[in-house]
């Protein structure tokens, strides 16, 4: 098989299992498929496409679950995001892609290993530290279209609830993600051949979306989130090994 069919049918497939697990939980998708086609190419050719990839999934799931999103608590952590961003944006840019990579490897498995052992807040967030969670988000979102898992860990800490957390993440990708897209087109980042990648495949990702959406209800939540996360601890190291080959050659 010809090469470039070979890794276009990779891809595809990774879409569809990362707008799978974004249907199902709302959140995921950019860590997957960087986790994944960063094995591959730079993070400077795969994160404008999952950047893009991700507003299209936040528009698909957004109807429906806008009156539950909070608000007040968005409003403090998008001040942080907007901080956060251009920073992570000058950090893809400037930062030669071996090392680039190695350190995305890291931060996915160090944070979905904390998402795999339970790992909350145990009290509510004031605002500087809510801006803080922001702040994180924004660099990682920027860098490595990584800026979900401070955002999940914030939202899922709160009281309110599964629904209200799971729509306020929906919104939260959906404004971030926009932001970052921005940028990367203000710096030239972000091409026209980047729009392309994303229009093919935006289809196995919608596909995705679909049945993730549908399994939600079939499935328990603990169990498929453990599966989903030993995922990208896999996925992570086997880019971690390949990255520092790179480096050291």
């Amino acid at each position: 098989m010809n090469e470039s069919i070979a890794l276009m049918l990779f891809f595809s497939a990774t879409v569809m299992a990362a707008g799978y697990v974004r249907g199902y939980g709302g959140f995921g998708f950019s860590m997957i498929t960087v986790a994944a086609l960063s094995l591959f190419l730079a993070p400077a050719q795969v994160v404008p496409v999952v950047l893009l990839l991700e507003v299209a999934a936040s528009l698909f799931l957004l109807p429906g679950i806008w009156r539950l999103v909070d608000w007040p608590k968005l409003a403090w952590l998008l001040a942080g995001v907007v901080a956060g961003t251009p920073v992570g944006v000058w950090m893809l840019g400037n930062v030669s892609p071996a090392p680039m990579k190695m350190a995305v490897a890291v931060i996915i498995f160090m944070l979905a290993l904390m998402l795999r052992q339970g790992f909350v807040v145990k009290r509510r967030l004031k605002r500087p530290e809510t801006m803080a969670a922001g702040l994180a988000s924004g660099i990682l979102n920027g860098a490595a279209a990584i800026g979900g898992p401070p955002a999940i860990l914030f939202f899922f800490s709160s009281p309110a609830g599964a629904a209200v957390s799971r729509a306020s993440l929906i919104a939260f990708f959906l404004l971030t993600d926009i932001l970052a897209a921005g940028f990367c087109i203000a710096t030239s980042l972000m091409t026209v051949g980047h729009a392309r990648q994303a229009a093919i495949l935006a289809l196995p990702m919608a596909a995705g979306l679909f049945l993730g959406r549908l399994a939600f209800i079939h499935t328990p939540e603990t169990v498929f989130k453990k599966r989903v996360l030993l995922y990208l601890m896999i996925l992570s190291l086997l880019t971690l090994v390949r990255s520092a080959k790179e480096f050291l050659t």
